[in-house]
Protein backbone atom coordinates (compact mmCIF):
# COMPACT_ATOMS: atom_id res chain seq x y z
CA UNK A 1 0.00 0.00 0.00
CA UNK A 2 1.29 3.51 -1.11
CA UNK A 3 0.34 6.04 1.08
CA UNK A 4 1.13 8.85 -1.26
CA UNK A 5 -1.44 7.52 -3.44
CA UNK A 6 -1.23 6.54 -7.06
CA UNK A 7 1.36 8.26 -9.18
CA UNK A 8 0.33 7.17 -12.86
CA UNK A 9 -3.15 8.54 -13.04
CA UNK A 10 -1.44 12.30 -11.17
CA UNK A 11 1.08 12.28 -14.10
CA UNK A 12 -1.77 12.08 -16.98
CA UNK A 13 -3.24 14.86 -15.37
CA UNK A 14 -0.76 16.90 -15.22
CA UNK A 15 0.16 15.91 -19.19
CA UNK A 16 -2.97 17.31 -19.87
CA UNK A 17 -2.61 20.31 -18.02
CA UNK A 18 0.73 20.84 -19.87
CA UNK A 19 -0.48 20.05 -23.35
CA UNK A 20 -3.51 22.65 -22.62
CA UNK A 21 -0.71 25.68 -21.36
CA UNK A 22 1.11 25.12 -24.57
CA UNK A 23 -1.67 25.17 -26.68
CA UNK A 24 -2.82 28.47 -25.43
CA UNK A 25 0.81 29.60 -25.17
CA UNK A 26 0.58 28.99 -28.83
CA UNK A 27 -2.16 30.76 -28.98
CA UNK A 28 -0.68 33.72 -27.86
CA UNK A 29 2.21 33.94 -30.38
CA UNK A 30 0.36 33.56 -33.32
CA UNK A 31 -1.36 36.35 -32.15
CA UNK A 32 1.26 38.40 -31.00
CA UNK A 33 3.19 37.60 -34.37
CA UNK A 34 0.38 38.94 -36.28
CA UNK A 35 0.34 42.11 -34.10
CA UNK A 36 4.26 42.78 -34.51
CA UNK A 37 3.67 41.80 -38.23
CA UNK A 38 0.92 44.43 -38.96
CA UNK A 39 3.04 47.29 -37.02
CA UNK A 40 6.24 46.30 -39.09
CA UNK A 41 4.04 46.68 -42.75
CA UNK A 42 2.08 49.41 -41.34
CA UNK A 43 4.38 51.38 -39.47
CA UNK A 44 6.78 54.18 -40.24
CA UNK A 45 10.48 52.89 -42.27
CA UNK A 46 13.40 51.37 -39.57
CA UNK A 47 16.40 53.48 -39.70
CA UNK A 48 18.41 50.52 -40.27
CA UNK A 49 17.68 48.40 -42.90
CA UNK A 50 18.20 44.88 -41.05
CA UNK A 51 14.42 43.68 -41.51
CA UNK A 52 14.93 44.35 -45.83
CA UNK A 53 15.37 41.49 -47.80
CA UNK A 54 16.68 41.54 -51.23
CA UNK A 55 13.24 42.38 -52.69
CA UNK A 56 13.18 45.50 -50.49
CA UNK A 57 16.13 46.36 -51.42
CA UNK A 58 15.36 46.47 -55.13
CA UNK A 59 11.70 47.83 -54.86
CA UNK A 60 13.90 50.77 -53.21
CA UNK A 61 16.71 51.78 -56.22
CA UNK A 62 13.92 54.02 -57.89
CA UNK A 63 14.21 56.04 -54.68
CA UNK A 64 18.00 56.14 -55.01
CA UNK A 65 17.26 58.00 -58.68
CA UNK A 66 14.89 60.40 -57.06
CA UNK A 67 17.88 63.45 -57.82
CA UNK A 68 17.50 62.38 -61.82
CA UNK A 69 13.77 62.60 -61.70
CA UNK A 70 14.00 65.80 -59.94
CA UNK A 71 16.49 67.04 -62.54
CA UNK A 72 14.52 66.21 -65.51
CA UNK A 73 11.73 68.24 -64.45
CA UNK A 74 13.77 71.30 -63.84
CA UNK A 75 13.67 73.60 -66.80
CA UNK A 76 15.74 72.80 -70.02
CA UNK A 77 18.68 74.57 -69.93
CA UNK A 78 18.35 77.49 -72.81
CA UNK A 79 20.34 76.21 -76.45
CA UNK A 80 23.81 77.99 -76.68
CA UNK A 81 23.12 81.15 -79.37
CA UNK A 82 26.53 79.80 -81.72
CA UNK A 83 25.59 83.00 -83.89
CA UNK A 84 25.95 85.29 -81.34
CA UNK A 85 29.45 83.77 -79.58
CA UNK A 86 30.33 84.09 -83.04
CA UNK A 87 29.70 87.32 -83.34
CA UNK A 88 31.49 88.68 -79.73
CA UNK A 89 34.31 86.77 -80.33
CA UNK A 90 35.22 88.19 -83.53
CA UNK A 91 34.27 91.56 -82.32
CA UNK A 92 36.93 91.08 -79.25
CA UNK A 93 38.96 89.85 -82.20
CA UNK A 94 38.90 93.18 -84.54
CA UNK A 95 39.45 95.19 -81.29
CA UNK A 96 43.21 93.39 -81.25
CA UNK A 97 44.18 93.74 -84.23
CA UNK A 98 47.25 94.73 -83.37
CA UNK A 99 47.71 90.94 -82.30
CA UNK A 100 48.10 87.78 -84.13
CA UNK A 101 45.18 85.53 -82.54
CA UNK A 102 43.93 81.90 -83.05
CA UNK A 103 40.98 80.88 -80.97
CA UNK A 104 39.50 76.99 -81.16
CA UNK A 105 36.82 76.11 -78.75
CA UNK A 106 35.65 72.33 -79.17
CA UNK A 107 33.02 70.54 -77.17
CA UNK A 108 34.70 67.49 -75.70
CA UNK A 109 31.65 65.34 -76.04
CA UNK A 110 31.51 65.84 -79.63
CA UNK A 111 30.68 67.96 -82.93
CA UNK A 112 32.64 70.25 -85.19
CA UNK A 113 34.94 72.57 -83.25
CA UNK A 114 34.38 76.48 -83.61
CA UNK A 115 37.43 78.39 -85.12
CA UNK A 116 38.42 81.75 -84.80
CA UNK A 117 40.94 84.47 -86.38
CA UNK A 118 44.29 82.69 -87.33
CA UNK A 119 43.87 79.26 -87.69
CA UNK A 120 47.75 78.75 -88.80
CA UNK A 121 50.81 76.84 -87.44
CA UNK A 122 51.93 79.22 -83.86
CA UNK A 123 55.42 78.61 -81.81
CA UNK A 124 53.54 76.11 -79.74
CA UNK A 125 56.13 77.32 -76.44
CA UNK A 126 55.38 75.54 -73.39
CA UNK A 127 51.95 74.36 -74.20
CA UNK A 128 53.77 71.05 -76.33
CA UNK A 129 54.72 69.93 -73.07
CA UNK A 130 51.13 68.63 -72.80
CA UNK A 131 52.04 66.60 -75.81
CA UNK A 132 55.36 65.68 -74.60
CA UNK A 133 54.14 64.23 -70.83
CA UNK A 134 51.82 62.04 -73.31
CA UNK A 135 54.01 60.79 -75.44
CA UNK A 136 55.87 59.99 -72.48
CA UNK A 137 53.18 58.25 -70.44
CA UNK A 138 51.92 56.41 -73.33
CA UNK A 139 55.61 54.84 -73.25
CA UNK A 140 55.02 54.05 -69.21
CA UNK A 141 51.70 52.22 -70.42
CA UNK A 142 53.47 50.02 -73.29
CA UNK A 143 56.37 48.86 -71.09
CA UNK A 144 59.12 50.74 -72.81
CA UNK A 145 59.50 53.83 -70.19
CA UNK A 146 58.76 53.87 -66.41
CA UNK A 147 58.20 56.45 -64.24
CA UNK A 148 60.84 55.57 -61.75
CA UNK A 149 63.23 55.53 -63.35
CA UNK A 150 66.42 58.86 -62.47
CA UNK A 151 65.99 61.19 -64.89
CA UNK A 152 68.47 64.29 -64.07
CA UNK A 153 68.42 64.85 -60.35
CA UNK A 154 65.06 63.01 -59.73
CA UNK A 155 62.91 60.28 -61.48
CA UNK A 156 60.92 60.34 -64.71
CA UNK A 157 57.66 61.02 -62.34
CA UNK A 158 59.18 64.05 -60.89
CA UNK A 159 59.94 65.98 -64.29
CA UNK A 160 56.62 65.30 -65.34
CA UNK A 161 54.77 67.03 -62.84
CA UNK A 162 57.83 69.68 -62.75
CA UNK A 163 57.04 69.70 -66.62
CA UNK A 164 54.12 70.27 -66.63
CA UNK A 165 52.93 72.04 -63.35
CA UNK A 166 55.96 74.33 -63.27
CA UNK A 167 56.55 74.43 -66.96
CA UNK A 168 60.13 73.13 -66.23
CA UNK A 169 61.67 73.87 -69.03
CA UNK A 170 64.70 71.41 -67.88
CA UNK A 171 62.10 69.03 -67.35
CA UNK A 172 61.10 69.59 -70.83
CA UNK A 173 64.45 68.48 -72.73
CA UNK A 174 64.86 65.56 -70.65
CA UNK A 175 61.81 63.97 -71.21
CA UNK A 176 62.10 64.90 -74.68
CA UNK A 177 66.05 63.74 -74.99
CA UNK A 178 64.58 60.74 -73.06
CA UNK A 179 61.50 59.70 -75.33
CA UNK A 180 63.66 60.44 -78.67
CA UNK A 181 62.68 62.92 -81.12
CA UNK A 182 62.06 60.54 -84.05
CA UNK A 183 59.71 58.43 -81.27
CA UNK A 184 57.83 62.07 -80.08
CA UNK A 185 56.98 62.79 -83.77
CA UNK A 186 56.05 59.37 -84.75
CA UNK A 187 53.79 59.40 -81.33
CA UNK A 188 52.38 62.67 -82.36
CA UNK A 189 51.47 61.72 -86.19
CA UNK A 190 49.68 58.64 -83.85
CA UNK A 191 47.14 61.37 -82.71
CA UNK A 192 46.96 62.80 -85.48
CA UNK A 193 48.95 66.04 -84.77
CA UNK A 194 51.88 66.85 -87.39
CA UNK A 195 54.90 68.14 -84.78
CA UNK A 196 58.69 68.15 -84.87
CA UNK A 197 60.00 68.92 -81.52
CA UNK A 198 63.22 70.90 -83.01
CA UNK A 199 60.46 74.18 -84.57
CA UNK A 200 57.79 73.24 -81.97
CA UNK A 201 55.20 74.62 -84.20
CA UNK A 202 51.05 73.55 -83.76
CA UNK A 203 47.49 75.06 -84.68
CA UNK A 204 45.16 76.24 -82.09
CA UNK A 205 43.26 73.64 -83.24
CA UNK A 206 45.70 70.64 -83.03
CA UNK A 207 46.01 71.91 -79.11
CA UNK A 208 42.43 71.93 -78.84
CA UNK A 209 42.20 68.01 -80.45
CA UNK A 210 45.02 67.08 -78.18
CA UNK A 211 42.92 68.46 -75.35
CA UNK A 212 40.18 66.87 -76.35
CA UNK A 213 41.58 63.67 -76.90
CA UNK A 214 43.39 63.27 -73.05
CA UNK A 215 40.14 64.54 -71.48
CA UNK A 216 38.44 61.91 -73.11
CA UNK A 217 40.54 58.86 -72.17
CA UNK A 218 41.86 58.08 -76.04
CA UNK A 219 44.99 58.89 -75.23
CA UNK A 220 46.05 57.36 -71.83
CA UNK A 221 44.57 55.05 -69.21
CA UNK A 222 42.67 55.84 -66.36
CA UNK A 223 45.17 56.82 -63.74
CA UNK A 224 47.88 58.64 -66.16
CA UNK A 225 44.67 60.65 -67.41
CA UNK A 226 43.95 61.95 -63.94
CA UNK A 227 47.49 62.24 -62.95
CA UNK A 228 48.53 64.77 -66.22
CA UNK A 229 44.90 66.28 -65.63
CA UNK A 230 45.94 67.02 -61.87
CA UNK A 231 49.05 68.81 -62.90
CA UNK A 232 46.84 70.85 -64.88
CA UNK A 233 45.27 72.45 -62.06
CA UNK A 234 46.77 75.57 -60.04
CA UNK A 235 49.96 75.75 -62.01
CA UNK A 236 52.77 78.22 -61.29
CA UNK A 237 50.95 80.69 -63.52
CA UNK A 238 47.03 81.27 -63.45
CA UNK A 239 46.79 84.20 -64.78
CA UNK A 240 45.64 83.80 -68.40
CA UNK A 241 42.46 81.52 -68.70
CA UNK A 242 41.82 80.53 -64.72
CA UNK A 243 41.60 84.26 -64.10
CA UNK A 244 38.61 84.97 -66.41
CA UNK A 245 36.60 82.04 -65.36
CA UNK A 246 33.21 82.22 -63.35
CA UNK A 247 32.52 80.00 -59.91
CA UNK A 248 31.88 76.37 -60.29
CA UNK A 249 33.93 75.88 -63.96
CA UNK A 250 36.66 73.39 -63.23
CA UNK A 251 39.86 74.66 -64.89
CA UNK A 252 42.99 72.49 -66.80
CA UNK A 253 45.54 73.77 -68.73
CA UNK A 254 48.63 74.61 -69.70
CA UNK A 255 49.80 78.15 -70.81
CA UNK A 256 52.91 79.40 -73.21
CA UNK A 257 55.38 81.92 -73.26
CA UNK A 258 58.19 82.69 -75.69
CA UNK A 259 59.21 86.01 -77.11
CA UNK A 260 56.13 87.91 -77.84
CA UNK A 261 53.98 84.47 -78.13
CA UNK A 262 51.51 84.45 -75.19
CA UNK A 263 49.31 81.21 -75.43
CA UNK A 264 47.24 79.36 -72.86
CA UNK A 265 44.97 76.09 -74.06
CA UNK A 266 42.54 75.15 -71.16
CA UNK A 267 39.77 71.85 -70.44
CA UNK A 268 36.97 74.06 -68.75
CA UNK A 269 34.42 71.65 -67.34
CA UNK A 270 31.05 72.17 -65.59
CA UNK A 271 28.69 68.95 -64.68
CA UNK A 272 28.37 67.10 -67.44
CA UNK A 273 29.55 69.65 -69.72
CA UNK A 274 33.07 70.15 -71.07
CA UNK A 275 34.86 72.17 -73.74
CA UNK A 276 38.69 72.36 -75.02
CA UNK A 277 39.48 76.02 -75.32
CA UNK A 278 43.01 77.49 -77.25
CA UNK A 279 43.65 80.33 -77.55
CA UNK A 280 47.06 81.91 -79.24
CA UNK A 281 48.38 84.95 -79.31
CA UNK A 282 51.89 87.09 -80.57
CA UNK A 283 52.17 90.03 -80.37
CA UNK A 284 55.07 92.61 -79.87
CA UNK A 285 54.42 93.14 -75.70
CA UNK A 286 54.41 89.85 -74.55
CA UNK A 287 52.37 89.42 -71.59
CA UNK A 288 50.98 92.65 -71.01
CA UNK A 289 48.07 94.17 -69.68
CA UNK A 290 45.97 94.69 -72.78
CA UNK A 291 47.31 91.10 -73.84
CA UNK A 292 45.48 89.52 -70.60
CA UNK A 293 42.63 91.86 -71.13
CA UNK A 294 42.02 90.70 -74.72
CA UNK A 295 42.26 86.53 -73.25
CA UNK A 296 40.03 86.99 -70.33
CA UNK A 297 37.41 88.79 -72.74
CA UNK A 298 37.58 85.87 -75.24
CA UNK A 299 37.39 83.47 -72.26
CA UNK A 300 34.56 85.47 -70.65
CA UNK A 301 32.47 84.98 -73.50
CA UNK A 302 32.86 81.93 -74.46
CA UNK A 303 32.15 80.24 -71.03
CA UNK A 304 29.15 82.73 -70.21
CA UNK A 305 28.36 81.10 -73.90
CA UNK A 306 29.05 77.41 -73.23
CA UNK A 307 29.19 76.49 -69.53
CA UNK A 308 27.39 79.32 -67.11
Amino acid sequence: MNPSGPTRPAAKSLTARGKLLLVWAATVLVLLGMVTLAVVRTGPVPGTDFLAGPQEHREEQPAAAAPEAKKATEAPRAAVDLDALDAEVRRILAEHSGYRIGVVLADTHGGEPRSYGDGSEFVAASTAKILTAAAYYHLVETGEKSLDVPLGSYNAAFQLQAMVNASSNDAWLLLMQDIGYPQLIEYAASIGISYDPEQNLLTPAEMADLLKQLSTGKLLNAEHTQELLGYMQQTNNERLIPAAVGPGITVQHKYGELEGYVHDAALLSSGERSYALAIYSWGEDGESEERLAMIHELTGVVTRAVLE
